[in-house]
């Protein structure tokens, strides 16, 4: 699994600490992790808009399987990444909402609030969160597991109703938006080694380098 890191200007500060306790859990399953946002205050400038355009980019482009992010609170990055097709993301506070989230929801991201009650201790939570997120096994088995038939089809049903209020061809949901937004979001030095060096999808790749130019 290719997991991408993303994290906007306001907790940058805490990245160095997040991203360790990612790459932690990744390696225990030879997974790997992209820290494709802000590295530190001074790093390239993301809020969670951008936030949301880079992770749309990166999983539609199938560059990664799996994006962590997150904002002070988690919900407006949580927001920003699933008004866009084919992502759906988690609001994560603790480590039974990863375990409730990859076997009931089976996603594609996780929000973390990085201000709001990350006081003492607050790295084991990530870090445990991490866990429960990534080495549990199976997901989508359903939680009880009695109730994973019920679960399984809403879930479904829930992707094919996003898809069915998005435009059919995501680059034409890409180029409705904003070109200054979009140019920001894929500015930065360690987004685009991950997504040129992964990305699957020629016509995405086009796209974004037509922006770049």
């Amino acid at each position: 699994m290719k997991i991408a890191l993303m994290m906007e200007n306001s907790q940058a500060g805490k990245n160095a600490i997040v991203l360790n306790e990612l790459e932690q859990v990744a390696r225990s399953q030879e997974y790997s992790v992209f820290n494709v946002g802000m590295s530190d205050e001074n790093d390239h400038h993301l809020t969670y808009i951008h936030l949301g355009i880079m992770a749309s980019i990166l999983i539609n482009s199938k560059a990664v399987d799996f994006i962590v992010t997150g904002c002070g609170t988690g919900q407006g990055a949580m927001m920003s990444l699933n008004i866009h097709p084919s992502i759906v993301c988690g609001y994560c506070l603790d480590p039974s909402d990863a375990f409730l989230f990859n076997q009931i929801n089976n996603g594609n991201a996780l929000s973390l609030a990085f201000a709001k009650g990350y006081g003492w201790g607050a790295e084991l939570n990530v870090r445990y969160i991490f866990e429960k997120a990534f080495t549990t096994g199976d997901r989508g088995q359903g939680y009880p597991l009695e109730r994973a038939e019920p679960q399984q089809r809403n879930a479904a049903i829930l992707n094919d109703v996003k898809s069915a209020v998005v435009k059919e061809n995501y680059l034409d949901t890409l180029k409705a938006i904003d070109p200054e937004l979009v140019k920001t979001a894929v500015s930065g030095v360690r987004f685009q080694q991950c997504f040129f060096e992964h990305c699957q999808d020629a016509e995405i790749e086009a796209f974004v380098r037509e922006i770049l130019a």
